[in-house]
C-alpha cells in the first residue's frame, strides 16, 4: 500500500470531504489526492496573496482538483461502489437539476425511474452508515480484547495513540530487527508507534542496576545500528533512559 493510499484509507469522513489531512509527526497538511504537502508554520504565496499552510491547501485542492466530489465520482466502481449510472444521475443531483431535466439530458427514461434511483441512493446511504456503525464497533471490540505493552511510569507522557498491541509490537521487531530482536537494527523509523517499539526492543540491551558512561552507551548502541547517537538521545527524549547534564552517567529509568 503507497503512503498516500494509507493516508485516504486512515482519513475520516470529514477528512475525505474535505480533501486533506493534518499528519501530526511532520506537522503538514498532506493533499489525500496528489500528496502534496504544506508544511504548518510556512507560509505560501500564490497571485500575490499570502495564505498560511490550511488555507493554502484548501486553495490547492480547489484550484487544482476542482473538487472532491469530482475526485470520488471518479473513482473506480472496486473503490466506490457505484455504477456508472449512479456516477452520472449523482453529478446531476450535485448540479441541482430536477426530474425532468435529467430525463432530457439521459435522452430517454421517466421521471419515475429517476426518482427510484433516487430513492436508491438514499438506501444505499442509510446502509453505509449501518455497516460503518458494526464495523466501527466489531474493531473497537477487537482492540479491547487484545493485550496492550505496558509502559513504565517514566514514559507517562504516552497517551492512546501510542497504544501498542502485542501483535503489533512483535510485527515491528521483526520488520526492523531481521536478525531477530538481539541482532542490529535495519533503519530508525519515522512514525511514533514504531519508534517507541524499537526503543523499547533497544533499551532491553541495558541492565537496570547499572550506571554507564557516554562511552559505554555508544558501544552498546553501535553493536545495533550505525547512527548511535540518534538512538542515545531518543532514548532520552522518549523517557526509557536518563542522564546527569554533564553526560557523565546514564542509567535504564523506571
Amino acid at each position: 500500500m503507497s503512503v498516500l493510499a494509507e493516508l485516504f484509507w486512515n482519513a475520516t469522513i470529514a477528512e475525505i470531504k474535505q480533501g486533506y489531512v493534518f499528519d501530526q509527526e511532520m506537522e503538514a497538511y498532506i493533499c489525500l489526492v496528489c500528496g502534496k504537502r504544506y508544511e504548518k508554520g510556512v507560509i505560501y504565496q500564490a497571485e500575490d496573496v499570502f495564505y498560511e499552510a490550511e488555507k493554502y491547501v484548501r486553495r490547492h485542492v480547489a484550484s487544482d482538483h476542482i473538487s472532491m466530489l469530482d475526485f470520488l465520482l471518479g473513482l473506480d466502481k472496486k473503490i466506490s461502489g457505484l455504477t456508472e449510472l449512479q456516477r452520472t444521475l449523482l453529478n446531476m443531483f450535485q448540479m441541482g437539476l430536477n426530474d425532468n431535466e435529467i430525463v432530457r439530458e439521459l435522452d430517454g427514461g421517466s421521471t419515475s425511474t429517476i426518482r427510484n434511483h433516487r430513492f436508491t441512493l438514499r438506501e444505499k446511504m442509510k446502509q453505509a452508515k449501518v455497516f460503518l456503525s458494526i464495523m466501527e464497533l466489531v474493531e473497537e471490540k477487537s482492540i479491547n480484547q487484545s493485550r496492550f505493552i505496558q509502559f513504565q511510569q517514566s514514559n507517562s507522557w504516552l497517551d492512546e495513540r501510542h497504544q501498542i498491541t502485542e501483535e503489533e509490537n512483535e510485527e515491528i521487531v521483526r520488520a526492523y530487527f531481521k536478525q531477530g530482536p538481539t541482532g542490529p537494527l535495519s533503519e530508525f523509523p519515522k512514525k511514533e508507534k514504531r519508534k517507541v517499539v524499537i526503543l523499547r526492543q533497544l533499551i532491553q540491551s541495558f541492565d537496570k542496576q547499572k550506571q554507564y558512561t557516554e562511552k559505554e552507551v555508544n558501544e552498546i548502541l553501535k553493536e545495533r545500528f550505525h547512527d548511535y547517537v540518534t538512538l542515545r538521545r531518543f532514548l532520552i527524549e522518549y523517557g526509557f533512559m536518563d542522564r546527569f547534564p554533564d553526560g557523565s552517567c546514564y542509567w535504564v529509568k523506571g
